[in-house]
Order: structure tokens, then sequence, then C-alpha cells
């Protein structure tokens, strides 16, 4: 107990130590993590603290990021996603295999090898592209959504790149090991969890099959009632120790049928996209995410082997920045096929251009099976640590020189926020900015947050002040103050995002009053099934006036048009609560039978009082 607690100590340490201080000059988090690591390397090696082992448990925290990552993709996104999956992914690992294999076939490997390591440095690092993008909020941007593409089908190669390397074997270094090749398949990927090693192929495919559709079929049907069932105990840590429960319980399915145990998870991420515990999940699995992927870049840096960085350090230096320079070319190359342009492009291309964490997993295994041997490995690790060291330093060039560039919209980090108001507006768009101007102009201070920056710094020249960022970020968030905010408005674009932001504001501050923008009449539904209860429709109040103009056109004059305006809003408000009180967000409202009924009922209970109703408008006018 107390080298684990003094181990946890030093590691603690070393990253509230580092992080804010790399924070502090613009290196981001990712990069502080590293220099924690490579600074604890000597004194986590006097204490004989076995690195790799800690290494595997961390990447437990890429696992979590994928299920987070697979929580904000719907199936149909996904769907919608699947040519930039196809032509951005497969073009990237298929196109840098080969170049990589070719670059190192002239370098004199055997072939096989050669392949090995063209597979083994077409990988990115997941961990280290998503966890930036999501703290500088371009996830959700052009150049993000393309650079995500990439690394989901590169989780899926592995599979594939597993299956092949055996096949790849050098027998001369088969021979020369001798009687350790019989154990040549113990050093795997997944080493004695995988019970279907020794199965036949087909069965083996078919126990492959059988546990994606059991992950599937367990999302879909049984987390909603486990769930429920679990949240009637009111108690926030089982709700923790359930969601946690879930996602080891597919890594762990997975893994035992040699499955990517990340891209289980980000498929049950997917599945419940749609869920109404969404949002819990994401905040339960968040904090654990953090700190294991925290943990992760620590033990990358720690890892490095100083002595031998030292003595071959030309080569090592040589070979990183041919493969950052081979993969950018390339990375440009799909880029402008797939019609990437400006910032965009740019950060597509610097975030993937370094080798990843599953070349760690692929390394040990071809030396496993006898595909290079010990002394090319260790050189293509050092390498491999060096490209994701530099990757932060290339995020940094593309925030500090690149982006202000262009000024379109993704910019880089959010700016810091230095005032609290009683009133905080997410969003300064079409409705936002008015919203804005008639608070200001009635004497109230707001606090806006936009993620628009090139729409910022139009509004800011007319002296309007408002903050860059993306307003669903809890940190950002608490920084504007909400804790003592009297009014929150929601007025964002996106459904998602005003989705994620009103339950975080109603869920962890009750006494909030939420105003949030409905983008259709079912969105009013799920808004006020979340307990929103000042839901503005964006269209509606315009529909309204093009219907008392079309009154006018036919005949009608102003004020029997106005009044017939008047009387179908009351109708059609009054109906609203008694719709949205059926409303369940588990049920699209089309398949919502009790919904569908009262629908009809109120139709017909209502279209002969309004008919009623514009006989009398009409004779009063006559």
């Amino acid at each position: 107990m107390g080298s684990f607690l003094l181990l946890a100590f030093i590691i603690l340490v070393a990253g509230v130590i580092s992080v804010p201080l790399a924070t502090r000059f613009g290196l981001g988090s990712v990069l502080g993590y590293l220099l924690a690591g490579m600074a604890l390397s000597p004194l986590l090696g006097e204490l004989n603290v076995d690195i790799e082992q800690l290494q595997i448990f961390a990447e437990f925290g890429v696992v979590m990021m994928l299920f987070l990552v697979g929580l904000e993709l719907a199936p149909q996104r996904l769907w919608e996603m699947r040519r930039r999956l196809a032509g951005l992914g497969g073009g990237q690992v298929i196109l840098t295999t080969l170049v990589l294999a070719g670059i190192a076939l002239i370098g004199g490997n055997d072939w096989r090898t050669a392949l090995a390591i063209g597979m083994v440095l077409a990988l990115s690092s997941t961990a280290i592209i998503l966890q930036t993008l999501e703290e500088k909020g371009l996830l959700k941007s052009e150049g993000g959504q393309a650079s995500f593409s990439v690394l989901l089908v590169q989780d899926i190669a592995v599979i594939p790149m597993l299956a092949i390397l055996p096949l790849l074997a050098l027998p001369e270094l088969a021979a020369g090991v001798g009687e350790a090749a019989t154990h040549g398949g113990e050093g795997g990927h997944s080493g004695g969890m995988n019970l279907i090693a020794d199965l036949p192929a087909w069965l083996g495919g078919i126990a492959t099959l059988a546990a994606v559709a059991a992950v599937v079929l367990i999302g879909h049907f049984l987390t909603r009632p486990i769930f429920r069932y679990i949240a009637k105990a009111q108690l926030r840590e089982l709700f923790t120790a359930a969601a946690l429960l879930f996602v080891i319980g597919i890594a762990l399915l997975m893994t035992a049928v040699g499955l990517s145990p990340a891209l289980g998870t980000f498929l049950a991420g997917v599945v419940l996209a749609n869920s109404e515990y969404r949002h819990e999940l994401e905040s339960d699995i968040a904090p654990f995410k953090g700190l294991l992927l925290g943990l992760f870049f620590i033990t990358v840096g720690a890892g490095i082997d100083f002595a031998l960085a030292l003595e071959q350090w030309d080569e090592v230096v040589f070979w990183a920045a041919v493969i950052i320079a081979v993969k950018i070319v390339i990375l440009l190359g799909i880029a402008k096929l797939a019609g990437i342009e400006r910032q965009a492009k740019w950060l597509f291309v610097l975030s993937l251009a370094q080798a990843g964490e599953f070349a760690f997993v692929l390394i040990a295994f071809a030396v496993a099976n006898f595909v290079f041997d010990q002394a090319t490995a260790d050189l293509l690790l050092l390498i491999v640590a060096l490209t994701m060291l530099v990757t932060p330093l290339l995020f940094i060039l593309y925030d500090k020189i690149i982006a202000p560039r262009y000024c379109q919209g993704q910019g880089g980090e959010a700016d810091a926020i230095d005032e609290t108001n009683s009133v905080i507006i997410a969003g300064r768009g079409r409705m936002g900015g008015i919203v804005d101007r008639m608070l200001q102009s009635a004497g109230f201070e707001t606090t806006v947050i936009d993620y628009d920056s090139s729409h910022l710094e139009i509004v800011r020249k007319f002296g309007f002040r408002s903050y860059y960022g993306d307003a669903t970020r809890p940190d950002l968030l608490e920084s504007a103050g909400i804790a003592n905010a009297k009014l929150l408005v929601v007025a964002l674009d996106e459904r998602e995002q005003i989705d994620k932001l009103v339950h975080y504001a109603l869920t962890n501050y009750p006494r909030l009053h939420v105003t949030a923008r409905a983008l259709d009449r079912n969105h009013v539904y799920e808004l006020w099934a979340m307990g929103c209860r000042d839901i503005v429709r964006e269209t509606y109040d315009a529909s309204l006036r093009m219907g008392r103009s079309a009154f006018q056109a036919l005949g009608m004059d102003q004020e029997q048009a106005q009044a017939a305006r008047d009387m179908f809003e009351e109708m059609d408000r009054s109906s609203m609560r008694e719709v949205a009180d059926l409303y369940d967000l588990e049920t699209p409202y089309h398949q919502n039978e009790p919904l569908i009924a009262k629908v009809k009922e109120l139709r017909e209970r209502w279209d002969p009082v309004l008919r009623e109703q514009m006989d009398e408008i009409l004779k009063r006018g006559q």
C-alpha cells in the first residue's frame, strides 16, 4: 500500500505542477504531461516501476475517450460520414503504409520487415489528437471531424494489421530464438485474454460478429432499463459505478474475442448516442478518462530510453522528421482530393502527422512474432515517442501562425472570461444577437459566448463585447459565473449543443432560469421533457407573422388578420402543453401512440372551434 500511494503521489504532483505551467505558456496539457513523464523517468527507474505495465493500464483512458466520442455520434450521423471514413481514413492508412514501407525497403530492410514498419508508423495518436482537439474546442470543426474520421479508420485497421503481422515473420529470427518461437503468440495484443485465438478462422469470425452484435443489443435494449433501475436509488456514485461497469465490461468482451476494446466501446457509445442517459454517462466517465489519459501521456514520456536516445539521437531525429514530412505530404494530397480547404486543411494535416500509441502494441507484437529484431524495435519506439512529443508543438504552430491567417470560425483556444454578470447568452447569431441588444438597451449586463470567431471579430468592431469558446464546456461556464447568474439564454445553432447545455444547466443549477431556443415543435417537447419551462421556437413568431400576411393577401383587413393570428396562437400554445406532458425521450414522437392519439383528439376538438371563430371574425368585418 505504501509503495502504491508513493507512486500515485509522485505522479499526481508531477501532473499538478507541470500541466498548469505548460498551459500557461501555451504548450497545452498533453505536452505538460509528456514533459512530466520525462522528468520522472529517472525517479521511476530508481523505484523499479514497470512503465510498460503502467502504460497498459493507462491506455484504458483511450478506451473511455472513444466511448465518449461515440456518445456524440448518433448512428445516422455516423452513416452520413461513411464516405469520409472510407476516403480519408482508408486512403491515409493505405498510402502511408505503402510509402513508409517503400522508404524502409530502400533503407535495406527485408520487404516483410519494411511492410511491418509501414503499418506501425501509418497510425496516428488517437489519445493526443482527440484530447487536444477537445481542449481547444476544435473537435466539431471541419478539420477536427476529418481528423476524427481518419483516427476511427486507423483504430479499425489495427485488427487486420494484427492478423497480417504473424504472416510476415522472418525465418532467420524465429530460428535464432529457438525454443522461444513456440511461445511467440503469447506476446500479442490481447495475450491470454484472446479466447478465440486457437479456434478455426470461421468459428473465430462468428465469435467476433457475435460479440459486436452483443454490444449493439445490450446497448439498445438493456442499458435503459438497467440505468433506470439504478437511477431510482438516487445515488450518484452508484450510477458512476454502473457507467464504469458498462465500459469495462464491453472492453473485456472485445479483448476476449481479439478486437480493439477502444473500437468496441466506441460502438457502444454510438448505440447510446440517442439515450436519455447520454449526458449522465458523459459526465460520469469524463473525469476517469482525463486522469487515465494524463497518466498515459506521463508513461509515454517516462518510457523514453534516454541512454539509447543520446547514442542514436541523429538517427532518431532524422527518421522522426522523415515520418512527419511524409505524412504531411500524403495528408495534404488527401485533403485536396477531399475538398478540405484553408485552415481546416492544416488542422487536419498537422494533427495527424505523428505516429501513435497503437504503434507500441504493434511493435511488441511484431517482435514476439519475429517480424523484426529487438534493436529495430527499440529504435522505432524512440522514433514514435519523438513524433508524439512534437505533436503539441505542431498544434501550437497551427494556433499561433496558421489559424490567425484565416480567421474563419475555427481559431485557437477559448477566450479567458474576466467578468461575471447576471445574464449569460450562449450563441450570438441571429437570435442571440437580438436578445443581447435588447437586454443591453434596458441596462442589463450580459456575458456572451460564441464559437464563431469571425463573427465575433465583426461584432466587436461595433462595440459589442463577446467571448470566443464552446458554451457547453462546464469550465467555461464556471468562469462566466453560471453559479451566480440569474438567466441563461441558450441561442446556439446546433440541436445537440442546445440539448447538452440545457441538460447540464438544469441538472447542476436548478435555481437558474434557462430560456432555450428550439428548432422545431418536436424539439420543444424534448426540452420540456428535460425540465426546461421557457422555450422559444426559432421560427414560430416569424411564421405567425407570415400567416397574418397570407390572411391579408386573401382579402382580410389588418384587424381581421391580426385577430385570426391571435386565435390560432392561443389554440396552438394551449395544446402544446397537453402534448408535451405525453412526450417520452425514449420513444420517437412518431411512434408514441398516446401522443399521436392526443394530437388527433386536439384536432377534432379545435378544428370546429377554429372554424366557428374564423366565421365570427369574417362577419365582424362585413
